[in-house]
């Protein structure tokens, strides 16, 4: 199977993944000694010619991933509210945490 990839939900958002990518998860409590994360959640399967699209997700179809880095922080998003000629003025900043995970195996 050449150009195998899947697209997975996870947290409420969608990733298109394929052996080897490295995306960034939403930050969950695993065990100490955890050193892969399973994405049972597969919404599509294709490997160039062959599609599985699931109604919702794929039966019997999972990603397993290597976990990279257990805690990551994103960049920091600042936010300042502002109001003309009132003398208001509000600062303050948000960093989301990560797992970094690489793709090591797509079952379909």
């Amino acid at each position: 199977m050449k150009n195998l990839y899947a697209i997975i939900e996870d947290s409420g958002q969608q990733f298109k993944v394929s052996q080897g990518d490295v995306i960034r998860v939403d930050l969950r409590d695993l065990a100490e000694d955890a050193k892969t994360l399973e994405f049972p959640r597969v919404l599509l399967v294709a490997d160039g010619e062959n599609v599985k699209i699931g109604t919702p997700a794929v039966d019997g179809a999972k990603v397993v991933a290597d976990i990279e880095d257990p805690f990551v922080k994103g960049d920091k998003v600042r936010i300042f509210k502002y109001k003309r000629r009132k003398g208001y003025r509000h600062r303050a900043g948000h960093r989301q945490k990560y797992i970094e995970v690489r793709i090591s195996q797509i079952v379909a």
